[in-house]
Parts: C-alpha cells; sequence; structure tokens
C-alpha cells in the first residue's frame, strides 16, 4: 500500500482535498431536525485487525438506540479489506466505506447518527461525521477524544462546555461530560447546529465519558472483531 502511494502523491492528496472542499460546501450547519421530535438515534465505531494473509480490515458497527431512552433496537456491522492508508486529515476515505456499508444494512435507519470522529472541525471542514452525513444524506453529530484544529478554553467543571473556533469560525465544543475526566469534542457533522449538537450529546451522556450510542458501538465493534478475526 505504502508503494502505491508513493507515486504521484501529492497529485492524489490534491485530488482528495478538492472531494473534501466539495462536501464542506455541501454540508449544512443548520438543524433539519427537532431534537423533541427524535425517535431514534444511533452511534458507530470502527476498529481494525489483520487477517489471516496480513491484510488490514476493518469492522463497522452502527448501533441503533430509541431515544431519549437510549433502548437498544438494533445493530449491524460490516466487515472488509481497508484499501487506504491512515493519513491524519483524510480518515474518510479509509473508514467511510465501511460505515456506509453497514448503514445500507441496517433494517431500520435511524433519525440521527453519532459518529467517533471530527465533524466540521477539521482542517477543510470535512470530517469523517460530515463526509457520512453529506453522503447519505442523514443528520449527524461528531465525537472525539482530541481535535485535529481550532482552540478554545478548556472547560473545567462536569456539565461546562465551552466553543471550539478555528480560522474565526465556530467548529465545535469541549464538553467536560465526566469529573475526572478530560474534555470530549462535540461537533455538527450535516443537517444539525452547533447547539442542537451539543444538546443532543450531552443528552446521551450516562454513566460514562462518552455518549452512549458509540460507546456502545464500541464495544459491538471490537465484539464482532474478536469473533470474526
Amino acid at each position: 500500500m505504502s508503494g502505491h502511494w508513493c507515486s504521484g502523491t501529492d497529485t492524489k492528496l490534491r485530488a482528495l482535498y478538492r472531494i473534501q472542499d466539495e462536501i464542506a460546501s455541501k454540508a449544512v450547519i443548520a438543524d433539519a431536525i427537532n431534537q423533541k421530535e427524535l425517535k431514534t438515534i444511533a452511534g458507530t465505531d470502527q476498529t481494525f485487525f489483520y487477517g489471516l494473509q496480513a491484510e488490514e480490515m476493518i469492522v463497522s458497527a452502527i448501533v441503533v438506540l430509541e431515544y431519549p431512552s437510549l433502548k437498544f433496537i438494533n445493530y449491524s456491522y460490516s466487515k472488509m479489506p481497508v484499501d487506504f492508508p491512515y493519513i491524519s486529515g483524510l480518515l474518510s476515505f479509509r473508514e467511510a466505506p465501511a460505515i456506509l456499508k453497514t448503514f445500507y444494512a441496517l433494517k431500520n435507519k435511524p433519525d440521527l447518527l453519532i459518529i467517533n470522529r471530527c465533524g466540521i472541525n477539521h482542517p477543510r471542514f470535512a470530517g469523517l461525521a460530515t463526509y457520512v452525513g453529506v453522503i447519505l444524506n442523514v443528520a449527524t453529530i461528531g465525537v472525539t477524544k482530541s481535535s485535529l484544529c481550532g482552540s478554545g478554553e478548556v472547560p473545567r467543571e462536569e456539565g461546562e462546555a465551552n466553543v471550539i473556533k478555528y480560522l474565526d469560525r465556530a467548529v465545535g465544543y469541549y464538553l467536560k461530560s465526566k469529573k475526572g475526566s478530560k474534555p470530549i469534542i462535540v461537533a455538527p457533522g450535516h443537517k444539525v447546529s452547533l447547539e442542537t449538537s451539543l444538546s443532543i450529546i450531552k443528552s446521551c451522556i450516562r454513566k460514562h465519558k462518552l455518549p452512549e450510542p458509540t460507546r456502545i458501538a464500541y464495544r459491538c465493534a471490537n465484539k464482532t472483531k474478536k469473533e470474526k478475526s
């Protein structure tokens, strides 16, 4: 894979950046949903492993929950070879194919999808949550433990949230979700406003630092990896 990328890398990267710029131009950072009318919400996470032939594989899991109770409804996963290297800022091209495949396999499509990656808090305003949201035309929110860009005041008190800005644009929030834990980062992906993104993620925090949809998806992805590897 590395040899494949050694040839014409700059040209390929510029082409991918153009795709991200197009995705960013189509992203809607405004509410196309009403939080009070949400019925279902989903979380997705990915994990990787090497198969018998030393081929890198990705497992993507999506868990659909009732909202606001967060009661489990159903779950889907996909496993497929990885055909794109890890490059910071370009995770959409590495992880999105598996997410899309998993989403299409769901029997019950959620009203909103929370993705364990960046949204518009991205150097080209097109993180994985934004990319997937635009491609699927679904509302998405990105939640991460670290950010690729932007800065803001780090909150100290549980429940406190502070805006993150990048190039003079608000792109998300630092959220102190649990006492004794570092803040998580919340950002809209597509068809959700900044304020609603934060409100929804706060409503999905239970006993843990991470919101339940992505926390459960992480567990399902790793359980599936162990079973299928």
